[in-house]
Order: C-alpha cells, then structure tokens, then sequence
C-alpha cells in the first residue's frame, strides 16, 4: 500500500519486487513466488510496462527486465509530482473563477425574464415556497447553508430535510466550518449524514444556494441580510452557473464523516456473507469461485459490490470494515 500513490497496489509491487530479486524467472516462477494465478502475474507485468517499471534490455529487445527502484520510482514519483502541480493549478485557476462568478451575482439577479425568475420577498413568503419546491423534487437537493451554530432553531429531528430523505432524493450539503466546530453544530451534521444526507464543511461559503434537480436555483434576494427573501431561477444559464459555483465548493470541502459513520442497514445475501468469510481467511478469488461454485466473475462482482459498499479500496480495508460491522 505504500507504493499506491505512485500507482502501484499491493500485487503489482508485489511482482515488481519478484522481478528485481530474480530477473531470469519466467512469469509463471514468478507466479508461484507471489502465489498469484498466471493470468494475474500477466495482467501486473502490463501495469509495470504501462509505468516503465519493466522495460526491454538494451542488448535483447526480447528480454525484459525491472527498472532499478531508484531510477524506476524516483521517475515515476517525479511524473506523479509533475500531476499534482498540474491539478493544483487548476484548482487555483477554479478558486479565482468561483470569486468572479460571485461578483457576477448582483448582475444575474438583474437577469428578470418571465417565467424564468420568481422573487420572494421577505423570509416567511421564501421559507414557504422553498417548502413547496422541495415537497416536488424528483431526485436531488443541494445545498450551500452558510449558517452558524446559533441559527440552528429546531432540533435535527424536525429538519425539513428528512422527508427529502425519507423520499430517496439525493441530498449534498456543504456546511461552514465554523458551524461544525461546536458540539450542537457538530452533532446536527452527524444526525443528517446517518440519515443519507452528504455534508461536508468549509472555511468560507459565498451565500445560500440551494438546487433542486439541477433545474432550479434558489439564491437570497440580498446575501447581506438573508431576511430580505430569496430569488428563484429556472433560467438554464443561471442554474448552469450555479451548479458551477456548487461543484467548486464541494471538490474544495472536507468530508466530515466516513461510511463506518453511517448504518448499513441493508442485509447481507447468503452469497455476500460466505465470500466475506472465505476473503477473512485469505482466500483470492479463484478459491471463492472454486468453493461457491460460482464463476469467477460473479465471485469478482460481489467482491466489488461489497467494496464499494464499504467504501473499501483494498483486500484489507474490506476485512477492517466489514469486521467494525460484525459482518466477519
């Protein structure tokens, strides 16, 4: 798990060292050295090439043979470094076009086409429509809730989200961090993940945003005092740029929770409990297969199922998280 970062998990370092400690093996010796199925050892050496870890020797374009680890990784982590300056860059790139977009917003609220804008004015006649559209939405609901500990009036039980919830519309909310900070602010935001919602929290947030279905947009009719009303927009333009300015603070904000933090309340199959037994014990798939009298790929599939479900990205990050579970 050490070399993941640079693209390398656990089977194919695992080759990638066989190949240093005996460079003459065949790939089915190095097969049994790893205690891998051929195929599989296959599969990994094409990983290693696609890296330039197992490259043709200059004498015998023929024969391979593994990089030096100090040449090989040291490129490799280099290549991997060179990526993250990239992606950095244009993460600061997006930053700055989220500060343009939100001084871009007093000239959208001027955007006034028929049918397309609704204006609410005063923070009663806003809550009761938002209410209203919310009790309609088919599939999702956004949010930016800039909101301190001390706006939080009702208890999370009587939250309006929960019917969202309960309905099966997809929920994400970004909160301030400040607001998660405390022990009240805190625990609201866990009640709502438990209950399906995804939170996450950041330093700053521009203004209240809500989307539903990613059709309508709701914005405060004056961000500076939130009890003036809200403004709705349908305009596909508008929600295009407001879905913009969501996903750059969402890709920017940390997750407060992890999965192990929510129940699973879904039971297992017959099949889903035997693989996870046989996994615990350190059976690989094929035996899985063998011993289910399954095939090979149904035996991958539910493998798959069950990471994904535990939000697991390896053989021992499944074990931990379905034994936290009592699942093995």
């Amino acid at each position: 798990m050490v070399l993941e970062p640079l693209g390398l998990d656990d089977d194919t370092s695992a080759v990638y060292h066989a190949l240093l400690r005996a460079p003459e093996a065949t790939p089915e010796e190095i097969a049994a050295l790893v205690k891998l199925p051929l195929r599989e050892v296959h599969d990994r050496m094409d990983e290693l090439r696609k890296l330039d870890l197992l490259v043709p020797t200059w004498s015998n374009p023929d024969v391979e043979h593994a990089v030096h680890p100090r040449v090989g990784l040291t490129g490799l982590a280099e290549r991997r470094r060179s990526e993250l300056n990239k992606l950095l860059g244009e993460v600061a790139a997006a930053q700055a076009y989220v500060e343009t977009m939100a001084e871009q917003y007093n000239e959208l609220l001027t955007a006034r086409t028929s049918g397309d804008v609704e204006i609410l004015k005063g923070r009663a006649n806003a809550s009761r429509r938002i209410e209203e559209l919310g009790a309609q939405t088919k599939e999702s609901f956004w949010g930016l809730i800039p909101a301190h500990v001390d706006d939080i009036v009702a208890p999370a039980e009587e939250s309006p989200d929960l019917p969202l919830l309960e309905r099966g519309i997809k929920m994400r909310t970004v909160y301030l961090q400040s607001m998660t900070v405390s022990k009240q602010g805190l625990e609201f935001a866990a009640y709502m993940y438990k209950q399906g919602n995804e939170v996450r929290a950041t330093p700053t947030l521009p203004m209240r945003l809500l989307i539903i279905d990613q059709k309508i947009a709701i914005m405060p009719l004056n961000p500076q005092q939130e009890s003036a009303g809200a403004v709705i927009h349908r305009s596909p333009a508008v929600v295009a740029l407001a879905l913009a300015l969501f996903d750059a603070y969402w890709s920017r904000a940390i997750e407060l929770f992890s999965p192990e933090d929510r129940p699973d309340t879904s039971p297992l199959t017959p099949h889903e409990a035997e693989v996870l037994r046989l996994l615990a014990g350190g059976a690989k798939d094929e035996q899985v297969a063998r011993l289910l009298g399954i095939s090979l790929r149904t035996a991958r599939r539910i493998t798959a199922n069950l990471s994904d479900r535990l939000d697991a990205t390896s053989r021992f990050e499944l074990g931990v998280a379905a034994a936290k579970r009592g699942w093995v």
